[in-house]
């Protein structure tokens, strides 16, 4: 009789672990093992029995088939995407080598795709440092907020809970919105939500005025962050503890990254009360992520429905992994989201031959790509302007381009790419940035790469400002 294969899960096992927020001795105590049980099973000491299994799947409502396979696909996909890095390009490391390592000995290649991760981390950090000085690229609070939310795959459990429970409370979804905050706040808190004129205000979006029991709102507002506006407050006057507790047990950062990451948090609710976890997921999924639409379907804007999707990473219930990148006229990145394992660059704007930077030559329409990075990894983007700011004909408004996209083979979920043929060779070649760019040919090319030797020619010049070698 043939005996079955072992069940080895530790990557993804600590993987889960992590995105839940929890310890070994929490997740442990809540599948009712012992710690180093789990801390055995996550070392690929123990393997995965079906006990344990059907644990995991009622525990935390996953579907079985993500932990019944070996997960050699996605650690394959991983190594993959590390040995078409130039640098291994003389080894001649073929498919059938990877997926011996892949299964014949997990941890080493978890620890192989893990190490050239941090190795691209490191390239990147390296970029900012000489493009923009050592002592702006040590860590700006921004970018510890980043960082804290892309540790987390941005994603926070507690907090899409809590959401979920206030919108289903307010009967948010039931009809008019709005009504249904002012209700809360009136019979939860005492707060009249009143819309003021904008010079009353006096550049304030919102104000909650504890003497008067008002929450007051700006007309300058369109309807949708008039209603972002109130469902944020409401975060505050309801969640305040739970995103401090976050930030405590969780936030390692400085005093300005913790402010700044609350309020990132803060922002993450409210969006998860106007788009609830699991009815947001299935809209998107039944109108293959068209963005607009979903944005009328739940009364919210275009940047923050692109917001939402970044955040569908509930285990067992994810969504199509994005990416997500905010831009202004002159490259300066203001938001950003490494979903679907896009690597962005931490400083600086992103490649010029990407059309996210198209998108205001034709404001508000939107623009599809699919992308190739000099490694071989393809993307399908789609990108739109949007207006920041608010109020009549006179008012500033700041203008943005958003982009949005995710790996090549998850682009057949989205309606902009139905058109597509996702199989063409017609993927348009970009960079991280400059100095991380490998390719010769590029006319676009504002700096040379860094680690590389450049080629001085006295009797030609080619079509690319730099010449350079691979030595």
């Amino acid at each position: 009789m043939e005996q079955k294969r072992k069940l080895f899960i530790g990557p993804r096992l600590r993987r889960l672990r992590r995105e839940l927020g929890l310890t070994q001795a929490g997740m442990a105590e809540e599948l009712e093992v012992s710690p180093s049980y789990i801390n055995l099973i996550e070392r690929n000491q123990r393997p995965l029995t079906a006990d344990l299994l059907l644990r995991l799947a009622k525990t935390y409502e996953l579907d079985i088939k993500t932990f019944a396979g070996d997960g050699g696909e996605e650690l394959f996909d991983r190594l993959a995407e590390a040995f078409r890095d130039p640098i291994f390009q003389e080894l001649e490391i073929t498919r059938s080598d990877m997926q011996e390592l892949a299964a014949g000995n997990p941890v080493v290649a978890e620890a192989v795709a893990t190490l050239y991760k941090a190795y691209r981390e490191n390239n990147l950090t390296l970029t900012d440092i000489q493009s923009v000085g050592s002592d702006e690229a040590s860590g700006t609070p921004l970018e510890e907020a980043w960082a804290f939310i892309q540790h987390h795959n941005n994603y926070f459990a507690s907090l899409d809970e809590a959401a979920e429970r206030i919108a289903r409370e307010t009967g948010l979804r039931d009809g008019d919105g709005r009504a249904a905050l002012a209700r809360r706040f009136a019979d939860a808190h005492g707060f009249e939500v009143k819309i003021l004129p904008a010079d009353i205000m006096m550049g304030a979006y919102r104000r909650l005025d504890r003497h008067r029991r008002q929450l007051v709102v700006s007309e300058a507002m369109d309807g949708a962050s008039r209603h972002f506006q109130m469902a944020l407050q409401l975060v505050y006057l309801e969640l305040g503890e739970r995103l401090q507790t976050i930030i405590n047990d969780l936030f390692s950062g400085s005093e300005a990254g913790q402010r700044i990451t609350r309020t990132a948090l803060a922002n993450y609710t409210a969006g998860a009360i106007l788009m609830p976890y699991d009815e947001f997921r299935s809209s998107a999924a039944e109108l293959m992520y068209d963005v607009e639409t979903l944005g009328r379907r739940f009364g919210t804007s275009f940047e923050q429905v692109c917001h939402r999707l970044t955040t569908l990473q509930r285990p067992g219930h994810e969504g199509v992994p994005f990416f997500f990148l905010r831009v202004d006229a002159a490259g300066n990145v203001s938001k950003r989201y490494d979903g679907g394992g896009f690597p962005f660059a931490r400083y600086g704007g992103s490649c010029p031959l990407w059309n996210v930077h198209a998108t205001f030559r034709t404001p508000r329409e939107i623009l599809t790509q699919i992308i190739e990075l000099p490694g071989g990894e393809r993307f399908f983007s789609i990108a739109r302007t949007v207006s920041g700011g608010a109020g009549g004909y006179t008012a500033a408004r700041a203008e943005r381009a958003i982009a949005l996209g995710c790996p090549i083979d998850h682009a057949v979920d989205l309606i902009y790419a139905q058109s597509v043929d996702l199989n063409a060779d017609n993927a348009k070649p970009i960079g991280v940035t400059c100095r991380l760019c490998d390719r010769q040919d590029c006319v676009a090319r504002a700096h040379p790469p860094l680690h590389k030797r450049l080629l001085a020619d006295d009797y030609r010049r080619t079509t690319a400002p730099f010449a350079f070698a691979f030595d």
